[in-house]
Parts: structure tokens; sequence; C-alpha cells
């Protein structure tokens, strides 16, 4: 338990900034679960327009650093090259 105020005041930071790399993370979440429902339908063209948005958001959260940069472009190239597989 924190006891003194610069601790207390760190704990309170701590707690806002989970709240919202929490946030980040599922909404990142989000868009990768539509790209990866417009791949298993077989829909390229929502498939592509999917991964062009779901590529800026992994993009956006690794520069906030909620997922580490190598991360999001192994993600982003593994779904382009599914995508691109898609006849």
């Amino acid at each position: 338990m924190a006891n003194t105020p610069s601790a207390k005041k760190a704990t309170r930071k701590i707690e806002a900034r989970t709240a919202i790399n929490t946030a980040r993370r599922s909404r990142v979440r989000t868009f990768l679960r539509k790209v990866e429902e417009a791949i298993a339908a077989g829909k390229k063209d929502e498939a592509v327009a999917a991964l062009k948005v779901a590529e800026s958001e992994l993009q956006r959260a690794a520069g906030k650093g909620v997922f580490h940069k190598n991360l999001a472009d192994r993600k982003v190239s593994r779904l382009a090259k599914r995508v691109k597989a898609i006849a």
C-alpha cells in the first residue's frame, strides 16, 4: 500500500493509464476481428478495406506503447499475406 503522497499519485496514474491501454488494446482487437471475419467469409474487398483500417490502428497502438512495434508489423504482414491469398 502506498504511503507517501507521490506514491499515491503514481498509483492513480497507473490505474488511469491501465484503463486507457486496455481500451486501446480492445479497440485494436475489434479491428483485427473484422479483418478475420472478412477473410473467413472470402470477401476480398471487405478484407482489404478492413486491413487498411486495422493496420493504422495497430501502428497507432504501437506508437502509444500498447504493443511493440515488431508485433504490430508482424500482425499486419501476416494479415496482408492472408488477404492477398483470397481467390
